[in-house]
């Protein structure tokens, strides 16, 4: 914990668990004389103690969540079978603590040696409130770090592990579990049914494309929510083909499917109150016979054309139809997509937050009050249609897929090309909520997938479930958006 916070509480806190090996005084020593951002061995490979830096700018979580992985991984005792981590922190930081702690115990390895199994119990302590944690609280942690070690475990695997068949079988599978509603729309059947996005980018490959839909839909709910992710599952890059260097890790591409799946799971495990979709938009961007080729014109779900100048701009092709989805069948009143979109997003926010983008100020303002009491941080990009929407003018279609000029924006440009399937119209007033996520760097820290994605969204939408401690700490929401949407319907 933080240095302040651990010396808030005594030796008898932690007594049960350290005494056999730790004496009162060289643990009271030791936390009086601790520094920032240190660890020290009170005993060694068993027991240390570390704390996590105290410096917060306004940008940054105050949770200090995203040193929590680190800090784990790095003091954690290689030995053992168990093991047990007490985190210290305020009351309102358990949430994005231990979702952060879940990120320091991925899944999936297949490692023949130096391979460890353990059993980790993590425990709480808030030096600014006694109450105990209560079996609600203790469910939804759990629930919230299988949903976080899910998503890494899907993009951690390589894609002759985790094809689009494997992920459309694995979202099945988790629907029926839950008892949601299931629709998939695989293979020919998208072009049957117009989806020239996700058809046109994964027709090529031996594993064929999907929209894969979860639909909770909960007695007395007021609201539809659909959440979209790009489920690409390996990029090439296409025919505009990716090089050497920069197509290994393309297997994370799917990061924003495999949050969302994640998140979809936790949040109706978790008593969500109001109509939830995720909707995965699943395909394999390969080289082939059959694949995309610059100059084709692909018709997308929202009936609108648009020409390929770059088959490496593809997971706006497919999510351009998992918004237009979420309009014209599910008639949602808040849209989200959340994707691996542009290797831009680093240069325009960074590797610790995400990139965001929205057509409504209030919920941008939420989004980031979120990220900021989740742990999975985000930031504002530029949003203004009028003046980078121009960069995708094609000659014979709607639009191109990518832009003319580089340098303009790029990031926002992309996920306006997004919305565009959701909006015919930017200059005019929406009774949709929109919001983009650009996910590209926050996906993995190094060669290893975070998890990004599940703790942001539960905390967003954390009104709307039943658990406190996620209500507790989600922004205060705009004014009902349903009852937006149905004013503004009426009017039309």
């Amino acid at each position: 914990g933080e240095q302040a916070n651990l010396q808030r509480i005594s030796f008898s806190d932690v007594e049960s668990l350290i005494s056999h090996r730790v004496s009162a005084k060289v643990f009271n020593e030791v936390v009086s004389d601790i520094s920032d951002s240190e660890g020290v061995s009170l005993y060694p490979k068993t027991v240390s103690v570390a704390t996590l830096s105290s410096k917060h700018s306004r940008h940054t979580t105050p949770t200090a969540a995203h040193h929590v992985m680190d800090t784990v991984s790095k003091h954690l005792p290689k030995n053992g079978d168990s093991a047990v981590i007490v985190v210290v922190c305020l009351r309102q930081h358990v949430f994005a603590c231990g979702s952060a702690v879940a990120r320091a115990f991925p899944t999936y390895t297949l490692k023949t040696r130096d391979v460890t199994t353990r059993d980790v119990t993590v425990c709480f302590i808030t030096p600014d409130d006694t109450t105990p944690l209560s079996e609600q609280d203790i469910a939804v942690l759990t629930s919230t770090a299988k949903a976080i070690r899910l998503a890494a475990d899907i993009v951690d695997r390589p894609r002759n592990e985790m094809t689009c068949d494997d992920l459309v079988k694995s979202a099945v599978k988790i629907g029926r579990d839950l008892g949601v509603d299931v629709t998939v729309v695989s293979g020919e059947q998208l072009k049957e049914q117009g989806f020239g996005g996700i058809y046109g980018v994964g027709k090529a490959a031996e594993s064929p494309p999907a929209l894969c839909v979860l639909s909770h839909r909960p007695d007395g709910a007021t609201k539809t929510i659909a959440w979209c992710g790009k489920g690409i599952m390996y990029d090439t890059g296409g025919f505009s083909i990716k090089t050497k260097t920069g197509m290994p890790g393309m297997k994370r591409d799917c990061g924003g499917a495999a949050g969302i799946l994640g998140a979809f799971k936790a949040a109706v495990e978790c008593g969500f109150s109001e109509n939830l979709h995720a909707v995965l938009c699943i395909a394999e961007n390969s080289v082939g016979p059959r694949a995309a080729v610059p100059d084709d014109i692909h018709i997308l779900y929202s009936g609108k054309s648009v020409e390929i100048n770059n088959t490496d701009a593809e997971g706006r092709l497919v999510l351009g139809d998992g918004v237009a989805y979420a309009r014209k069948d599910l008639n949602a009143d808040i849209v989200l997509d959340m994707c691996t979109l542009t290797g831009a997003q680093g240069i325009t926010t960074g590797q610790h937050h995400a990139g965001l983008l929205s057509n409504n100020a209030q919920w941008e303002s939420c989004a980031v009050s979120a990220g900021l009491s989740s742990g999975d941080m985000v930031f504002p990009m530029v949003f203004a249609p009028e003046l980078h929407f121009s960069e995708f003018k094609s000659s014979v279609a709607d639009m191109k897929n990518s832009v003319a000029n580089r340098s303009n924006a790029q990031s926002s440009c992309a996920g306006l090309f997004i919305g565009s399937h959701l909006f015919d119209d930017w200059s005019k007033p929406s009774p949709i909520v929109w919001l983009h996520v650009d996910m590209a760097y926050p996906v993995h820290i190094g060669e290893r997938a975070t998890g990004w994605g599940p703790a942001l969204l539960l905390t967003l939408f954390g009104r709307y479930s039943t658990s406190s401690l996620l209500s507790d700490i989600a922004p205060v929401l705009p004014a009902d958006q349903a009852s937006k949407r149905a004013k503004h319907d009426e009017m039309c």
